[in-house]
């Protein structure tokens, strides 16, 4: 693996660039973005050049998809017929399994390996980007063909760069992140529209960091979210209706004036993932 390009040299795609630098990797990476976002990210030595996705599908070994799911769609397509047999395409696209679809139907000749960063920030593009940002973080993987000894090497270089690799299929993937990723986000969301629309102007003025925590999310792209939330609908709606349920029991044990069991239930649960 000594040529790497980059679709997308955002806060993903930028942080995957600095993490393989910081891991050793000395070989060539360049990247595949609007002219202003290469200036960028050439400065900050994120990438050495500038590419085009011909070019890349033509002599890199590996490429990185890190664009919005939509995009991430449309770039598979264009690689088909063009990405040499030689070549890795992965991904860092949120939900998987239309991804990993689009990917069995278009490539002709490259292999694929899906992936996702469980990381991030708020905060999008370049200047962003950071080396340790997939560190300690789940990073899931999505085999769906047959082991290379370049898929290999990218197991490789993540596992230097600290992330902890899980293997999932798509499917299962994507039913997992609808619950811990997609309903927070919704939750997040919904939470501070309903103080918006709640009609008491002290709530911008009184409130501790609880609330800060809790509507963190709400902060995030609508872009983003909007192709994130479409791609995975049948598991959002799953994850949804779970919590409707639960926040109706909420409800109803709120009523009779018995809510202890509850905040027992939900610190186990939380002290579980925090140990994690």
């Amino acid at each position: 693996m000594n040529r790497v390009a980059i679709a997308g040299v955002g806060l993903i795609g930028g942080s995957f660039a600095l993490g393989l630098r910081k891991a050793g990797f000395l070989g060539e990476l360049t990247g595949i973005s609007s002219p202003s976002t290469i200036q960028a990210a050439i400065a900050r030595g994120v990438i050495t050049r500038g590419t085009t996705l011909e070019e890349a599908a033509a002599s890199a070994d590996v490429i990185y998809l890190a664009q919005p799911i939509d995009q991430i769609l449309r770039t598979l397509e264009r690689l088909g017929p063009i990405a040499h047999s030689g070549c890795l395409i992965t991904d860092a696209g949120s939900t998987k399994s239309l991804i990993d679809a689009k990917a069995n139907e278009c490539l002709r000749f490259a292999t694929f390996l899906g992936g996702h960063p469980l990381a991030g920030k708020e905060q999008r593009g370049v200047e962003h980007a950071d080396g340790d940002l997939f560190r300690h973080r789940p990073y899931v993987l999505t085999p769906s063909s047959k082991p290379s000894a370049i898929a290999e090497q990218l197991r490789k270089w993540l596992t230097q760069m600290g992330a902890s690799i899980v293997d999932m299929t798509p499917q299962h993937h994507d039913k997992t992140v609808a619950l811990t990723s997609h309903l927070p986000q919704l939750l997040s969301t919904t939470l501070a529209i309903s103080l918006a629309h709640s009609g008491e102007d002290s709530v911008t003025r009184i409130f501790g960091p609880g609330l800060i925590d809790m509507t963190r999310l709400a902060l995030s792209t609508p872009d983003l979210w909007t192709s994130i939330l479409e791609t995975n609908r049948p598991s959002v709606l799953e994850a949804l209706r779970l919590f409707q349920n639960e926040l109706s029991q909420v409800v109803t044990l709120f009523e009779s004036g018995d809510i202890t069991q509850l905040f027992a239930t939900a610190a186990d649960f939380s002290r579980k993932i925090r140990k994690a």
